[in-house]
C-alpha cells in the first residue's frame, strides 16, 4: 500500500510583521497588542466593522501612526520609527480610502508622483505595466483626474501605488463607493497584481469577497485580533459572522 506524500508546502517569507503593536490617537487606544504578518506574495485581508482599527493597522504600517508599544518589522528590518517616505523607498505603498487623488492634476502626473522617490529613474516600463492593467488610464492620460468616474479614480489610485514598485500594497476599501460590476472587475485586478508576485495586505469591509481571493485573513474587533486563519477556514467558520459584527 502507497503512503500518501508528505506536505512539503512551506510558508512565504515573512515580508511584515507587526509585533504585539499598541496604538494610541491622544489618550484614545485604538489598537490593543496586535500581532500579524504577511508573507512575500502572499495576499491577506484585514476584516472588521467600522471603528474596529483597520485603518489605523495600515497607518501604523505605513509610518502615520507610531505605535505606542510593539514593533512593526518590514524585510527583517525593524522600522517601527522610521518615517513614512523611508518605508516607502523599501517597499511599501498604499491605496488610501477615497482615492485621494490630486484632481486639477492628469492622470498621467498622478501617476508619476506614485514614482517621486524613485529619482530619476526612466518609468517608461512602470506606464506599460500600469497601462497593461488599466488600458482606460492610457486613454484619459491627458485628464484631469478629478474628472474622472469612481471606478477609473480608483484604478489611478492602485497604477499610483505600483509605480513605487512596491513589494507590499496596503489596500485601504478597495471596494467603497463602486457598482457591483466594478467592484468585481477592482477585486479581479487585485487578484492579478497579487499573481505578480507582490504582497497584498487589503483592508475590506466585504468580507465573503475578500475571502475569495485571499490565502489568509484577520478578523479585528475594538482594536483586538478576535480571529485569524486561511481564507477557506475563515469562509467556513461559524465565528466570523459573531466576531466580524462584533457580537
Amino acid at each position: 500500500m502507497s503512503m500518501p506524500s508528505p506536505d512539503t508546502t512551506q510558508p512565504p517569507p515573512v515580508l511584515l510583521r507587526l509585533d504585539n503593536v499598541t496604538t494610541y490617537y491622544a489618550q484614545m487606544r485604538i489598537l490593543e497588542g496586535i500581532s500579524l504578518q504577511v508573507g512575500a506574495g502572499e495576499l491577506v485581508c484585514l476584516l472588521g466593522g467600522n471603528a474596529s482599527g483597520k485603518s489605523t493597522t495600515l497607518k501604523t504600517i505605513l509610518g502615520i501612526v507610531r505605535p505606542r508599544a510593539g514593533r512593526v518589522l518590514f524585510g527583517g528590518e525593524d522600522v517601527t520609527t522610521w518615517a513614512v517616505p523611508q518605508r516607502i523607498a523599501r517597499g511599501v505603498a498604499i491605496v488610501p480610502e477615497n482615492r485621494r487623488l490630486f484632481g486639477q492634476m492628469t492622470v498621467r502626473e498622478n501617476l508619476e508622483l506614485g514614482a517621486v522617490l524613485r529619482g530619476g529613474e526612466k518609468l517608461d516600463d512602470d506606464f506599460e505595466r500600469v497601462h497593461a492593467l488599466f488600458p482606460r488610464l492610457l486613454e484619459r492620460r491627458s485628464q484631469l483626474a478629478g474628472t474622472l468616474s469612481g471606478g477609473e479614480q480608483q484604478m489611478v489610485a492602485m497604477g499610483r501605488a505600483l509605480m513605487s514598485r512596491p513589494r507590499l500594497l496596503l489596500m485601504d476599501e478597495p471596494s467603497m463607493g463602486l457598482s457591483p460590476a466594478l467592484v468585481q472587475q477592482n477585486f479581479q485586478i487585485i487578484k492579478d497584481i497579487h499573481t505578480s508576485g507582490v504582497a497584498v495586505l487589503m483592508v475590506e469591509q466585504n468580507a465573503t469577497m475578500a475571502l475569495t481571493i485571499a490565502d489568509r485573513g484577520y478578523v479585528l474587533s475594538t482594536g483586538v485580533i478576535v480571529l485569524e486563519g486561511s481564507a477557506a477556514q475563515l469562509l467556513a467558520s461559524d465565528d466570523l459572522k459573531r466576531a466580524y459584527l462584533g457580537r
